[in-house]
């Protein structure tokens, strides 16, 4: 089974101080995709720059060609779906058809109160990510809808000429649960996970393994409960949120070692991190790059 590789680019620098040479060289790497965080702040960056997703896919669609370019992810925490869906159209078209939504139920980070909201439970955010995909999924394939819901309505929303990617552009759902297992399995052209938080400050890289493989199963229980085949779905493991963290970026033969084990797993996507100086994604840029040229070969 092949492997795509594919890089996450923080938007933390200001375009024309980094920013832009960032994704550019992410395509001349040879990099599947390059993602970006949809947030409008995240943990130790709060206090300093960040940039919003959506403008910043756009100006990297302007300086590549190839390169598929997404968010990982996006969450209802500050999005709505009429809103986004446009944008994302918008973008699909400035792009050529090289976008895909990754999306999430969010957390309860600064997102999460950003708006003046009081944090959302587990349940309820359960809830209306389940209607926020539903929803999305209408407005990125349809010309016209009208919906009321729990949570979100739409009045004669209009989307034309809708998504240059038919039906629409693909979703990469992110979950570990049921019910986001459940959308994955429904909605998704791919299925994102980070591995088992629980795990991540005292577990091993073995037990991280197995519960992902658990993890794998269940998707593959929520495939079969709506008679899909799971082999049609892709399978992104989001690094950088394992007990390994930053130890397979150490050097080639670690990631090797590291991809192998999780394509065995039937992964189809492994996403590193764009090197951070002074952060939890810290990692020597010569590595990063060989990890990013050599890595295809050696995996077959």
């Amino acid at each position: 089974m092949s492997l795509r590789l594919s890089t996450v680019i923080l938007p933390y620098r200001r375009w024309h101080e980094g920013g832009r040479s960032a994704w550019s060289r992410a395509e001349q790497l040879g990099f599947h995709a390059a993602y970006t965080y949809d947030h409008l702040s995240w943990r130790s960056f709060r206090d300093g720059p960040w940039f919003g997703a959506i403008p910043t896919l756009t100006a990297a669609a302007a300086v590549t060609e190839r390169l598929c370019l997404g968010t990982l992810v996006t969450s209802p925490n500050f999005r709505h779906p009429v809103t986004l869906a446009k944008e994302l159209i918008s973008l699909d078209d400035i792009s050529g058809g090289r976008v895909a939504l990754g999306i999430g139920a969010g957390g309860v980070g600064f997102d999460a109160t950003a708006l003046g909201q009081d944090p959302w439970t587990p349940r309820e955010r359960a809830d209306r990510f389940a209607e926020f995909v539903q929803l999305l999924d209408r407005l990125l394939s349809e010309d016209s809808v009208s919906y009321e819901g729990d949570f979100y309505s739409a009045h004669q929303a209009r989307n034309i000429p809708g998504c240059v990617q038919r039906p629409r552009l693909p979703f990469a759902v992110a979950a570990t649960g049921p019910r986001g297992l459940r959308l994955a399995a429904r909605y998704g052209q791919a299925w994102v996970t980070t591995g088992d938080p629980k795990l991540y400050e005292n577990g091993t890289s073995e037990q991280s393994v197995e519960a992902i493989r658990g993890q794998v199963e269940k998707l593959a229980d929520a495939c079969a409960e709506i008679g899909r085949d799971m082999d049609g779905l892709d399978k992104i493991l989001l690094t950088g949120f394992t007990p390994d963290r930053g130890r397979p970026l150490e050097s080639l033969d670690a990631f090797v070692d590291f991809a192998g084990r999780h394509r065995e797993l039937g992964f189809t996507e492994i996403v590193i991190h764009w090197p951070i100086p002074d952060s939890d994604f810290a990692a020597d840029q010569k590595v990063f790059e060989q990890i990013a040229m050599e890595t295809p070969a050696q995996l077959g």
